[in-house]
């Protein structure tokens, strides 16, 4: 058997893509997106249907060239979700603008709206996540959309204190970003990690057994991959989001995946509770020169790439 055959006995693979075809050739359970892999998809004349469709509907509903914008970036984003539904037999995320990162009231009239296009479409909420980033603002949004039945996952993150913020506000999946904290690392240490000791692969590592010491419900999903060893490091997470080009290593090599992540040993482990209000939250998230920057820049770069898809957009709009 495939080592992606392998992983996927003790952890949900979860395509990290945009792409149709990825996802029916490496049939992973659920699907993420966020703006930069839509915006990638968006290139292709395949999904120009998808694109056309909700342009013609931002036009027929816009009250003025903003509100057609917001209504345009909401329903491609809703129309690659639904399609992406057809494929994968669970769930997909899709994310809030970044630009409301720091806007309760935004997130969640946001998600709100994406739940309503889905539900139209005959999609019931139960396999949407809608993605928040982890700011405090983020998990405050998390808290109220729950409590009425629509599940979030909050992205971005770098840091046990974004993660027991979000698990105390009821969010139903985390979403670790292994890669990034590595590459902080990296550049700051001068020298790469073997995967034992990979930075994200340890942070994803304390998340996992904070939450299951804890009993939270609050599910891990590791993502930002860069390189395999991190991901067959993690196996036993309860997720992983994976691009379309460690799907293809994975599949291709043979050999056992040993289990790594396992709940069962988590209340054996010391660990402290951590209380996280809002001012030792934003404390110790500044206190976390890694986590802060790297927050900081995944913002700048999802809102970057919305606006840069907003652009594609008004080509196909004139």
């Amino acid at each position: 058997m495939s080592k992606l055959d392998n992983l996927k006995k003790h952890t949900v693979v979860v395509a990290d893509t945009g792409d149709f075809d990825s996802m029916k050739e490496y049939q992973p359970q659920d699907a993420t997106t966020n703006p930069t892999l839509i915006l990638e998809a968006a290139d292709k004349p395949q999904y120009q249907p998808l694109l056309e469709e909700a342009v013609s509907y931002a036009e027929s509903k816009g009250m003025n060239e903003a509100h057609k914008m917001e209504l345009l970036i909401e329903k491609v984003f809703v129309n690659f979700g639904v399609e992406i539904l057809k494929i994968v037999p669970g769930r997909v995320s899709t994310e809030v603008d970044a630009r409301l990162s720091f806007d309760v009231e935004g997130s969640v009239r946001k998600a709100h709206n994406y739940i309503a296009l889905y539900e139209k479409a005959g999609i019931p909420r139960e396999r949407i996540l809608i993605k928040l980033a982890s700011t405090w603002e983020g998990a405050v949004a998390c808290r109220q959309l729950e409590k009425e039945g629509i599940h979030c996952n909050m992205t971005l993150m770098f840091s046990i204190p974004q993660a027991v913020a979000a698990a105390e506000s009821g969010a139903t999946l985390i979403s670790p970003f292994v890669g990034r904290i590595r590459d902080w690392w990296l550049k700051h240490e001068g020298h790469d990690f073997e995967p034992h000791e990979d930075p994200g692969v340890l942070s994803v590592n304390e998340i996992f057994y904070y939450l299951k010491h804890f009993d939270y419900k609050t599910q891990v999903m590791g993502a930002s991959f860069r390189n395999s060893g991190e991901i067959l490091e993690l196996c036993g997470c309860d997720l992983l989001t994976i691009s379309p080009k460690f799907l293809e290593e994975l599949s291709k090599a043979e050999g056992d995946v040993p289990k790594k992540l396992d709940a069962k040993k988590a209340k054996a482990q010391p660990i402290d509770r951590l209380e996280v209000d809002e001012k030792t939250f934003r404390y110790l998230v500044n206190d976390n020169a890694m986590a802060i920057e790297k927050l900081a820049e995944g913002i700048r770069k999802f809102a970057e790439a919305t606006i840069e898809l907003e652009e594609e957009l008004k080509k196909i709009s004139v």
